[in-house]
Protein backbone atom coordinates (compact mmCIF):
# COMPACT_ATOMS: atom_id res chain seq x y z
CA UNK A 1 0.00 0.00 0.00
CA UNK A 2 1.42 3.17 -0.95
CA UNK A 3 2.07 5.63 1.83
CA UNK A 4 -0.32 8.88 0.97
CA UNK A 5 -3.12 5.46 0.65
CA UNK A 6 -2.28 4.66 4.29
CA UNK A 7 -2.34 8.42 5.15
CA UNK A 8 -5.79 8.87 3.49
CA UNK A 9 -7.20 5.45 5.71
CA UNK A 10 -5.67 7.27 8.51
CA UNK A 11 -7.38 10.33 8.49
CA UNK A 12 -10.62 8.86 7.21
CA UNK A 13 -9.95 6.82 10.70
CA UNK A 14 -9.23 9.96 13.04
CA UNK A 15 -5.65 8.41 13.49
CA UNK A 16 -2.38 10.31 13.63
CA UNK A 17 0.12 8.18 12.34
CA UNK A 18 3.81 9.59 12.52
CA UNK A 19 5.72 9.00 9.56
CA UNK A 20 7.99 6.04 10.79
CA UNK A 21 4.56 4.49 12.07
CA UNK A 22 3.47 5.64 8.13
CA UNK A 23 6.18 3.46 6.98
CA UNK A 24 5.70 0.47 8.64
CA UNK A 25 1.96 0.21 8.21
CA UNK A 26 2.74 0.28 4.87
CA UNK A 27 4.85 -2.46 4.90
CA UNK A 28 2.82 -4.63 6.23
CA UNK A 29 -0.36 -4.03 4.94
CA UNK A 30 1.19 -4.54 1.51
CA UNK A 31 2.01 -7.99 2.63
CA UNK A 32 -1.26 -8.77 4.06
CA UNK A 33 -2.66 -7.74 0.64
CA UNK A 34 0.23 -9.88 -1.24
CA UNK A 35 -0.99 -12.71 1.35
CA UNK A 36 -4.66 -12.51 0.65
CA UNK A 37 -3.61 -12.51 -3.02
CA UNK A 38 -1.87 -15.49 -2.76
CA UNK A 39 -4.96 -17.04 -1.25
CA UNK A 40 -7.00 -16.37 -4.01
CA UNK A 41 -4.88 -18.30 -6.52
CA UNK A 42 -6.46 -21.51 -4.22
CA UNK A 43 -8.53 -23.41 -6.54
CA UNK A 44 -11.90 -23.58 -4.10
CA UNK A 45 -13.84 -24.49 -7.07
CA UNK A 46 -15.18 -27.90 -5.75
CA UNK A 47 -15.35 -26.80 -1.95
CA UNK A 48 -18.89 -26.19 -0.20
CA UNK A 49 -19.12 -22.66 1.52
CA UNK A 50 -18.67 -23.33 5.27
CA UNK A 51 -20.38 -21.01 7.51
CA UNK A 52 -19.43 -23.19 10.95
CA UNK A 53 -17.38 -26.29 11.21
CA UNK A 54 -17.94 -27.22 14.84
CA UNK A 55 -21.25 -29.25 14.04
CA UNK A 56 -22.68 -27.51 16.93
CA UNK A 57 -26.64 -26.38 17.00
CA UNK A 58 -28.47 -23.88 17.96
CA UNK A 59 -31.17 -24.90 20.95
CA UNK A 60 -33.69 -22.59 20.57
CA UNK A 61 -37.34 -23.06 22.61
CA UNK A 62 -40.37 -22.29 19.99
CA UNK A 63 -41.89 -18.75 20.78
CA UNK A 64 -44.89 -18.62 22.78
CA UNK A 65 -47.59 -16.47 23.94
CA UNK A 66 -47.34 -15.58 27.96
CA UNK A 67 -50.35 -13.94 30.02
CA UNK A 68 -48.76 -10.74 30.73
CA UNK A 69 -49.17 -9.64 34.72
CA UNK A 70 -52.08 -8.48 36.25
CA UNK A 71 -52.84 -5.42 36.77
CA UNK A 72 -52.14 -5.53 40.22
CA UNK A 73 -48.78 -6.62 40.02
CA UNK A 74 -47.97 -4.15 37.51
CA UNK A 75 -49.19 -1.44 39.99
CA UNK A 76 -46.63 -3.24 43.02
CA UNK A 77 -43.79 -3.01 40.58
CA UNK A 78 -44.53 0.35 39.13
CA UNK A 79 -44.54 1.59 42.73
CA UNK A 80 -40.65 0.53 43.18
CA UNK A 81 -39.98 2.76 39.78
CA UNK A 82 -38.46 6.28 40.53
CA UNK A 83 -40.86 8.17 37.84
CA UNK A 84 -43.69 6.41 35.63
CA UNK A 85 -46.03 7.34 33.13
CA UNK A 86 -48.74 6.03 31.22
CA UNK A 87 -48.27 2.53 33.49
CA UNK A 88 -44.73 2.49 32.19
CA UNK A 89 -41.07 2.86 34.24
CA UNK A 90 -40.07 6.47 33.04
CA UNK A 91 -36.44 6.77 32.14
CA UNK A 92 -34.02 9.82 31.26
CA UNK A 93 -33.09 10.02 27.31
CA UNK A 94 -30.53 8.64 25.60
CA UNK A 95 -30.68 11.11 22.67
CA UNK A 96 -30.51 14.88 22.89
CA UNK A 97 -28.74 15.60 26.09
CA UNK A 98 -30.53 12.88 27.75
CA UNK A 99 -33.31 15.37 29.38
CA UNK A 100 -36.14 14.49 27.91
Amino acid sequence: MQKQDLQKVAELSRLKLTEVELEKFSEQISDIVKYVEQLNEVDTQDIEPTSQVTGLMNVLRPDEQVEGSSDPDRKALLSNAPEQESNYVKVPGVFAGGDE
